[in-house]
Parts: structure tokens; C-alpha cells; sequence
């Protein structure tokens, strides 16, 4: 039994949804089936979601409305024109989509998480359709019908406990399920959606909720590569990854998947296979618990940016009880998030994202680090990035570490810190953010192939 969940790409045109039919009926074992909103057909196109954002800050503002109710409406009305049939569901459809604009504004928390459902939302109903038209048996399944019940959280949904005794019967139906993604319902009944990814945290959720063999994540790449494509010219293709190995790659910048959606289907022990909908031939990239054979010590290069350093010296920091705490309660009572705290003798740096912080918040951390901390010297340093070297094979290789930053000295990089976990998962690196490309390279260089046959994109 399989769930397979499909991006916006794989839905964004008659021909994409024929390709999705054929990857569904190949299998008799894919009995759940997760969409999308549709996304862009070209480059010149506008993905339906953001078509949804545009509707709502119309509809708050007061504005007329009906222009973007027209064009979202008959996004879908092509869609089915292009397929050749005439789609039922259409009608409710344009209810559906109309009636956005007829639900009250003031104290309602979760009118923005309602309109951007909605793309997903009316997927479904019109995918399901199409399925049943070309005599594959279908239904479509509302989250609340499917047990996807959540936190109320607008934007940032988490699913119940106890959705998951419901999720499982649906196991029970004959028919293939289709069942948007990216929200939930909360127990008022109110839409809520996941954060950002979201569709793919509904199909890990299916995933583990209906216990099955695989869950397939198709998208518009064959798979994971083992860094960015656009910084490194044909990377090596990664066949087999483990979830701790994913997790690690998706927070330092892999977006193929949300590092969110690896939960339930990790806690399920389920496996997941990222594959592509215009290349459904190939193998992909499997996420399993455990590597099924030998590895290359480094299996995966992540490199993300607006990350920010506090750096604050204070002689004789670790015989001062408390220090730690009084730090990190500075950066909770501004409720602001930390990543990373790389410490010396006399030195702790706190590193966050850059969106955590604004010029009053920098200013009131480093008053108190100044007058309640008492330190000698504190500073803020921006434009930072973070690269991560990832492999669960690592911890049993000698000189990883050191092959990576002898291919940094010798491409004249600077490092700004380093830091390891205890699971030597991962080695993180910190560098300014005008070197990253270059970082990147060095390291792949250093770890995929010679140099002298290094070709990258300049």
C-alpha cells in the first residue's frame, strides 16, 4: 500500500495530470493520492496559490474582487477543457471559490489559512473527477472526512494525537482516495494549514496513519542531488539516504522536501521515495531508518543563507553559574529562536536566522549583554551563511573534518566557526555569505571528485 503525494509542477496542466494518471493506475498499490494547488504551467504563469493571496488582500482591503475570482476559477476550468470533459465538480468549484469573499474579516484568525486551502482544496475535488472520467475509481476526501484533525495554529497546524485511529480507516475504501494537501481542521472547525511544504506533511501524515509500505513525493527532479545543481555543474545523484540524513540536508537549504514533512512518516517507520512525474522510470531517492549497505562518508553538501552571529567574550565566562541561562533568557524574552552555540573558554556565539531580529531587538540584546551580563566585548555580526557536510558514515571515517577544511585554506576561505554534534551527523560550517558559492565547491570538490576534473557553473 502506497500514499503518493504530487507537488503543484505534476498539476499544473492537462498534460501533468495525464502523467499523474498513468503513475497512478501503473500501481494498484497507490491507494492515496495527496495534491497540490496547481503551480506555474511556464515561467510567465502564476501558480494558483499566489493567485489565492492576491484574492485575500483584495478581499480585506475592500477592493473588487470579481477579477481574481474569474481568473482562479477558470484556471481550473481550462484545466478540465484541455483534459476533455465536462467536470461536475466545477460548479462547486466556483462556489467554493466565490463564497471566500462572503466570510467575515474581523476576528477571524484563520481567514488567510481558509483562502489558501483553497487550492488544494478544489484540486482534489477536480483530480478525483478526472480519475473516475478515465475509469479509474476515485472519491474525494475533505481532511475532516480523512481525520486530519490539528492544532489551532493558523499557519503553522500540527496534527492531533488522536487523528491518527481515524486516519487509519481509511484503509477501509475500495477507491483511490484523493485528498489535498498543506491543511487540516481544527476541532472548531476551522481550516488550518501547515507551514510552508505543508502538502507534504499531509502525505507523511496519510503516510503513517494508514500504515503503509512507501510513500512516494513526486516532484519535477529525479530525486536528490548531493548539492545544489545551480552551484555545481551535474552533481552526483543520491540513491539512498536515511531520515536523520535528510532532516540534516533539508534545514541547511534542501528544498526538495520540508524538513517537517519527515516526521510522522520517520515516527511510522515508513519509507519515502522522492521521485519525478516527467521521469517516473527512474529509481529516485529513497529516505529509509537504516542505509541498506555501504556509504560514502559524506553523502550530501547544504548551504543556506541569512543566518546572523551574537559573539560575546567575557573573561573567565565558564566559572560563572548561570551564564548560559541568563544568555539564552535575553533571546526568550525577546522570543527570539537560536540555532547554534558554538563555545570557547571566554566566548559563546549564538547563532540565529536573520529574520529573528530587527535593529530594536539587536539593540536591546546587546544593551542587556552590556549592562546585565557585564561582558568585555559583544558584537552582531550579519550576511552569514551556514554549510553542512552530512553523513551518517562519518563518525566512522577518520579526517572528514580535515579534508574539509584543508579544501577551504586552500581556496583561501575564511572560516568564521565549525561546530559538530555529538551524533557526527553533520559538520557545520560558518562563512560569510560572499564566499558561500565558493565554500560549496571547494567542499564538493573535495568530496565527490578531483579537482582536475571539477567542472562547475562559474
Amino acid at each position: 500500500m502506497k500514499v503518493t503525494k504530487f507537488g503543484g509542477s505534476s498539476l499544473a496542466s492537462a498534460t501533468q495530470l495525464e502523467k499523474v494518471l498513468n503513475i497512478v493506475q501503473s500501481d494498484p498499490e497507490r491507494h492515496f493520492v495527496v495534491v497540490s494547488a496547481p503551480g506555474k504551467r511556464d515561467g510567465q504563469d502564476t501558480k494558483v496559490t499566489d493567485a489565492l493571496i492576491k484574492y485575500y488582500k483584495e478581499y480585506i482591503s475592500g477592493k473588487d474582487v470579481t477579477a481574481s475570482q474569474e481568473w482562479i476559477i477558470n484556471r481550473y476550468q481550462a484545466m478540465a477543457d484541455e483534459l476533455g470533459f465536462e467536470a461536475k465538480s466545477l460548479t462547486k468549484i466556483a462556489k467554493s471559490i466565490r463564497d471566500l469573499a462572503n466570510l467575515p474579516i474581523e476576528d477571524n484568525d484563520f481567514l488567510y489559512d481558509t483562502f489558501l486551502a483553497a487550492g488544494e482544496d478544489n484540486n482534489a475535488k477536480l483530480i478525483a473527477e478526472y480519475f473516475s472520467y478515465k475509469g479509474l475509481p476515485a472519491r474525494y476526501v475533505h481532511p475532516k472526512k480523512a481525520g486530519l484533525l490539528v492544532s489551532s495554529e493558523p499557519g503553522n497546524a500540527r496534527i492531533l494525537p488522536s487523528s491518527y485511529d481515524r486516519i487509519e480507516e481509511l484503509r477501509n475504501f475500495d477507491e483511490v482516495l484523493v485528498i489535498p494537501g498543506f491543511f487540516g481542521v481544527t476541532e472548531d472547525n476551522q481550516i488550518c494549514t501547515f507551514s510552508r511544504g505543508g502538502s507534504d506533511i499531509t502525505g507523511s501524515i496519510i503516510a503513517a496513519g494508514v500504515k503503509a509500505d512507501l510513500y512516494e513525493n513526486f516532484t519535477d527532479v529525479d530525486g536528490i542531488f548531493a548539492a545544489h545543481p545551480g552551484i555545481i555543474h551535474k552533481p552526483h545523484s543520491i540513491s539512498e539516504l536515511t531520515y536523520r540524513e535528510m532532516r540534516e540536508l533539508a534545514y541547511a537549504g534542501f528544498s526538495v522536501l520540508h524538513d517537517e514533512a519527515l516526521l510522522p512518516a520517520y515516527r511510522g517507520r515508513i519509507p519515502l521515495v522522492i521521485k519525478n512525474t516527467n521521469n517516473p522510470s527512474h529509481p529516485g531517492t529513497r529516505i529509509v531508518l537504516k542505509h541498506s549497505g555501504e556509504t560514502m562518508p559524506v553523502v550530501g553538501i547544504a548551504a543556506d543563507d541569512d543566518f546572523v552571529s551574537i559573539n560575546i567574550s567575557k573573561y573567565l565566562m565558564n566559572r560563572e553559574v548561570g551564564f548560559g541561562r541568563k544568555l539564552l533568557q535575553i533571546l526568550e524574552e525577546l522570543n527570539i529562536r537560536w540555532e547554534h552555540m558554538p563555545t570557547g573558554i571566554d566566548d559563546v556565539s549564538v547563532v540565529l536566522r536573520g529574520r529573528e531580529l530587527t535593529p530594536i531587538k539587536e539593540e536591546e540584546i546587546l544593551r542587556q549583554l552590556n549592562h546585565n551580563l557585564e561582558v568585555d566585548k559583544a558584537e552582531i555580526e550579519h550576511d552569514l551563511s551556514i554549510i553542512m557536510i552530512v553523513g551518517e558514515n562519518m563518525k566512522s571515517h577518520v579526517g572528514v573534518a580535515a579534508t574539509a577544511t584543508t579544501a577551504l585554506s586552500q581556496r583561501n576561505i575564511n572560516l568564521a566557526m565549525i561546530s559538530q554534534g555529538a551524533s557526527e551527523v553533520s559538520v557545520m560550517f560558518v562563512v560569510k555569505t560572499e564566499q558561500r558559492n565558493k565554500a560549496l565547491r571547494a567542499l564538493y570538490d573535495a568530496f565527490f571528485r578531483d579537482e582536475q576534473s571539477s567542472q562547475v557553473v562559474q
